[in-house]
């Protein structure tokens, strides 16, 4: 594989960055009061702080580089994407997770190439690993190469994560599914994709997410060829960006997997 310069120096860049805003992280893990934004979701100092850290670090060495965070404060209007490389950033993953100390929550740092995923880097706080990788790139954990988990055959031993509440027009039709997998519910969407990318689970089903919350998981789905699919509109390639955006519902997982969510979901090929 020929490596591109301009990713390269990125990518370099972008382990370094995350690992500086470990310590601030971890530290502060159930220690921190918790905020409330406007559509009733937690929100802490720490993940405002670690959103300008990448930001300011990020335009010191990349000034043409977009720089879309969850909680980009001058970010509730649309911002066109024009430039080639965009950053997309969620400080803290499972905030609620986070500000109570449960320790199943992230840094998630997604790089995308001309609106595609490219990169992705996620520091887990549940085992205090940066998980790095992208299409071309396999998956490194604490810059140690690594590999996926084989796919199983879908079956009723299938392990699932899922985030809940799911919209009521969808429990019917998941009802095989629930009354049978092995569901898991971790409150962090960055790391309930990282999981099924790695085989650790069978797949990820989520309705709620928005791009912040799966932008590096994406990378590290490409990283180890799992499928994903988003469930309507899809949000790749990335055009625009706004902290208003709509949810990108989306499956992600083995061949079976997702055959066996497009059925009960009553999806096409491509859905």
């Amino acid at each position: 594989m020929n490596k591109d310069a301009g990713l390269e120096a990125r990518i370099s860049f972008g382990r370094e960055a995350v690992l500086s805003q470990v310590g601030l992280f971890a530290s502060n893990l159930g220690k921190v009061k918790s905020l409330w934004k406007a559509d009733n979701s937690r929100v802490t100092k720490i993940d405002y702080a670690i959103s300008e850290n990448l930001r300011q670090q990020i335009h010191v060495l990349f000034p043409l580089d977009h720089y879309c965070s969850e909680e980009s404060l001058d970010a509730e209007e649309t911002i066109p994407l024009q430039n080639r490389f965009t950053w997309v950033v969620d400080p803290v993953d499972g905030t609620n997770n986070y500000a109570t100390g449960v320790a199943s929550c992230a840094i998630s740092v997604g790089l995308f190439d001309g609106g595609e995923p490219a990169y992705g880097f996620l520091y887990d706080q549940s085992r205090s690993t940066l998980v790095e990788g992208g299409p071309g790139y396999g998956v490194l954990e604490n810059e140690k190469k690594v590999n996926p988990l084989p796919p199983e055959p879908f079956g009723e031993k299938a392990t699932i994560g899922m985030h809940f509440p799911i919209p009521s027009n969808r429990v019917g039709q998941l009802h095989p599914l629930l009354a049978t997998a092995k569901l898991r519910s971790i409150g962090s969407g960055a790391l309930n994709l990282l999981h099924a990318a790695m085989g650790r689970t069978d797949g990820a089903l989520d309705f709620k997410v928005r791009i912040w919350d799966i932008a590096a998981g994406l990378a590290l789905a490409k990283a180890t060829n799992r499928e994903y699919h988003f469930i309507g509109s899809s949000p790749l390639p990335l055009e625009e960006f706004s902290v208003n955006m709509p949810f990108s519902p989306y499956f992600c997982g083995t061949e079976s997997f997702c055959e066996a969510i497009r059925g009960l979901l009553g999806l096409g090929k491509g859905g």
